[in-house]
């Protein structure tokens, strides 16, 4: 069923109009488009927040409603992207004008949520790059509590310290002949204090109220990250198609390495056990589906623009349907198994410190900079371990800024192609826009800003432009027209299970997700901090900037099309433009 009418264009019209036009840019290889689309995909959350999801939610028992949530909700919706970008040939602004222009204002929504998200994702790559260049010691400068940005007398060095009483839990620091102690719940190790006050100057800040002036060399990391995307992308997908090769597979070494050093460590079993031990019960729990499928969600990145962006450069017959499930199995399989790599040194924590391993498990940064290397100092040759973890989380991180960054390029100089013939100043100004709105992140407060844009930018706002966009596909360009589009690439109609899903099952599901994140969003903090009123007002402002496109746009378009008020609002409902195929491939009529 299709709301909006038939555009009145013939075959010869569509013929016309791709002889007039410059061919699109191709992937150089598929390879290159496959690793573009799971770099995207496999990002740091699913290496630190994957595993804690799984260990939180029922551990084996979790992959249940993980599953049922990839096959009804992101596979469906992963595969309809793919398919869209790849039959209309465009990035997430012009693709309305096939679909349907009353929702371009979705397109608008898309760039301004993946410009707030460029303002914070980059300064955790920067905080990776600064641990990756400090790690270029002797020793890791994280390891004892006697540098001058140390609070020595509530230091504890890790794991052990003889100055921590375990029968009174007091803890004893004697200076100048004078024994102060505090309870030990009032210490930090070493590695917290590390990360809180020599790399993010926490002492120099009051929370988000008084963030502080900026960390400089956070600032120089980050300026550092944004040169390395400038010169991956200045050429578009002839430069990032190269750049991928090494970014999109380095995780995948690094992350071997580091489970087979994770294996061998003292109690690595008892991290796995407590990762993959189901607890049945926890599945009956409406909170654990609703983890499960926001997990899928915001792991295989429909909504970002990226997939139809990257996927609007394949040839128009390439098997995007294919493409669909290895990518989204890759990304899955990459979430379940880094769990191991992460669970074996918690477990390994658990046992030295003689804890539970749900006590050493964290939900938030801490785990990549302060939990991690905590368990690198304890080997020998820390700093090599130190190397390939950041090393790791640095090209992790790239994959998805060069995603992001491109679905903006992608969706601007398709809209505006006069760009085109300047994309390396456009680029250059996108970069330097990204920079500057995200230096308040490389503040001494910074990870409360951070983590306000974390808590806001993506999780509410993101669900509604799915749930909008498949709605647009299924109802109102129609689900049969759609599955037409995908015959005329490769061959086959799409089955019922996947006009099912995107018609009810996945609309149903963002729906939900939808309601329940407006109804019980909580932002999350770093370590137990409080957000005051008037800053979580600015979050819902950040979520309602990108929203506001929508209706906007609505009201605009319907403005200033001609006719009575029926007219309009059946024209904006009606596809106006036709995909441009180029004229290498046939062209479906």
């Amino acid at each position: 069923m299709a709301l909006g009418g038939t555009a009145l264009v013939d075959g010869a019209a569509i013929v016309e109009k791709t002889k007039s036009t410059v061919e699109r840019e191709r992937w150089d290889k598929k390879i290159e488009f496959l690793l573009a689309v799971v770099g995207f995909a496999v990002d740091l959350g699913n290496v630190w927040r994957f595993p804690y999801i799984c260990f939180k939610n029922g551990g084996g028992a979790f992959l249940i409603p993980y599953l049922v949530m990839l096959i009804f909700c992101g596979l469906p919706l992963f595969y309809m992207e793919l398919a869209l970008g790849q039959f209309q040939r465009c990035g997430c602004l012009t693709v309305w004008n096939r679909i349907c222009p009353a929702f371009k204002g979705i397109g608008f929504a898309i760039i301004v949520i993946a410009t707030y998200i460029s303002w914070y994702y980059n300064t955790i790559i920067a905080w990776c790059v600064y641990y990756f260049f400090s790690s270029m010691q002797e020793d890791v400068p994280w390891k004892t509590c006697d540098n001058e940005w140390n609070e020595r007398y509530r230091c504890m060095r890790y794991p052990t310290d003889d100055r921590l009483n375990s029968t009174t839990g007091l803890f004893c620091y004697t200076a100048h002949n004078t024994t102060s102690c505090i309870f030990q719940n009032q210490t930090q190790t070493s590695t917290e204090q590390y990360f809180e006050r020599e790399v993010l100057g926490l002492q120099y800040a009051d929370g988000i109220n008084h963030v502080g002036g900026v960390n400089w060399m956070i600032a120089l990391c980050l300026l550092g990250v944004f040169v390395i995307v400038y010169f991956a992308m200045w050429k578009g997908i002839k430069s990032s198609g190269k750049v991928v090769w090494v970014t999109a597979t380095m995780p995948y070494v690094v992350l071997f390495i580091l489970l087979i050093r994770g294996c061998m460590l003292e109690g690595s079993m008892k991290g796995i056990i407590y990762y993959v031990t189901p607890v049945w019960n926890e599945i009956a729990k409406t909170d654990v589906w609703i983890a499960a499928a926001a997990q899928i969600f915001f792991s295989l990145g429909p909504g970002f623009g990226v997939l139809l962006a990257l996927s609007s450069y394949n040839r128009l017959n390439n098997n995007c349907y294919k493409d669909a499930l290895i990518t989204s199995s890759i990304n899955c399989f990459t979430s379940f198994f880094a769990g191991f790599a992460v669970f074996t040194v918690l477990g390994h924590m658990a046992t030295i410190q003689g804890k539970e391993v749900r006590d050493v498990a964290r939900d938030d940064v801490g785990l990549i900079f302060i939990v991690y290397p905590e368990a690198i100092s304890t080997l020998q040759v820390s700093p090599l371990w130190a190397i390939l973890f950041f090393l790791m989380f640095i090209t992790l991180g790239l994959d998805t800024t060069f995603g992001g960054l491109e679905a903006i390029c992608t969706g601007v100089l398709d809209e505006w192609p006069v760009l085109r013939k300047h994309r390396k100043l456009f680029v250059l100004f996108l970069i330097i826009y990204c920079f500057v709105g995200a230096l308040a992140t490389t503040t001494y407060g910074g990870i409360h800003v951070v983590q306000l844009l974390d808590s806001y930018v993506a999780p509410i706002a993101l669900i509604f432009v799915v749930f909008l966009e498949a709605v647009s596909v299924s109802w109102i360009y129609g689900v049969e027209r759609f599955s037409d589009d995908i015959k005329s690439m490769l061959g086959f109609k799409p089955g019922i299970f996947w006009r099912v899903c995107w018609q009810f099952l996945s609309p149903a599901i963002l729906l939900f997700l939808f309601i329940m994140s407006l109804i019980s969003h909580v932002p999350q903090p770093y370590a137990q901090y409080t957000y005051p009123s008037w800053a979580i007002s600015i979050g819902w402002i950040i979520v309602m900037s990108s929203l506001s496109f929508i209706p906007g746009y609505f009201i605009y378009r319907l403005m200033i099309t001609p006719g009575t008020f029926r007219e309009r609002l059946r024209a904006v409902f009606t596809p106006i433009e036709v995909p441009d195929h180029g004229y290498a491939e046939p062209v479906p009529v």
